[in-house]
């Protein structure tokens, strides 16, 4: 199937036991053995531990230069798998934009990842050229917090997100397409917002881009424990949400 990414092997089943030093999990295989699996998400990971020692899914990784041959991908909440990798939101998006099935991004001729562009020489996650309009740079992010059925961006605050929305700003002003594609991947909520609560900040530079011309997509993430794929699109709430005092937290 177009625009769908395979593991090279179907995920084991685990318990995550706990999550240390940001990149680290204890996780229990089927059998009982623990082991340590390196977790790849950097963020606070809030929302995923919603019950104590969740199910959990690890890829065991043969690679002799790994210190750690397993890693943490998919964490269970309340009955929905959600994908806990952060690296595999920009192969998804990348097969899915392959596959034009991103109508709002079909058209081009060519998918350049990890671009460098703009004064700063930042990377773009994916540049795309040759279509009959401008140009399109698109900037990725994960979402896997929910605050009920919204998913919500970031879950731990986000210089360097905030960045890259005003990279994507300089982008429009100087004639090209800034577009930002929320990646989002939970099966459990409806529609993508900023964590105002979390990351002020980033809220409100995000509804400045979008006045200012960026394009802010999301897509819903298909999870099994075979495959990846970008499915549905979701509606994006720019409306305002007062953050709570005292709820800013940094991973």
């Amino acid at each position: 199937m177009a625009g769908v990414v395979r593991y090279p092997e179907p995920l084991v089943d685990a318990v995550l036991l706990r999550r240390y030093k940001r990149f680290l999990a204890d996780v229990a295989l089927p059998g009982g053995e623990e082991v340590t699996a390196w977790c790849p998400n950097p963020g606070s990971m809030k929302s995923l531990h919603t019950a104590d020692e969740p199910a959990c899914r690890v890829a065991f990784v043969d690679d002799p230069k790994r210190k750690l041959k397993w890693t943490l991908e998919q964490i269970e909440v309340d009955g929905a798998w959600v994908m806990a990798h952060p690296g595999r939101a920009n192969a998804v998006v990348g097969e899915a934009l392959a596959a034009e099935r991103v109508p709002e991004l079909a058209g081009y001729d060519a998918i350049t990842p990890e671009q460098r562009y703009g004064s700063r020489r930042s990377r773009i996650d994916f540049l795309l050229t040759g279509g009959a309009g401008p140009d399109a740079y698109v900037e990725v992010k994960n979402v896997t917090l929910a605050e009920g059925r919204a998913g919500a961006f970031p879950d731990s605050v986000s210089a360097r997100g905030t960045k890259h929305l005003r990279e994507l700003m300089e982008v429009v002003e100087a004639g090209a397409r800034g577009v930002l594609l929320f990646h989002v991947g939970r099966p459990d909520v409806d529609h993508v917002r900023p964590a105002d609560a979390i990351d002020p900040e980033y809220g409100a530079t995000l509804r400045e881009a979008a006045a200012a011309g960026v394009e802010v997509l999301a897509y819903r993430c298909a999870i099994t424990r075979e495959t990846l794929r970008l499915a549905d699109p979701l509606p994006v709430d720019l409306s305002c949400s007062p953050p709570s005092a005292g709820s800013s937290q940094r991973a």
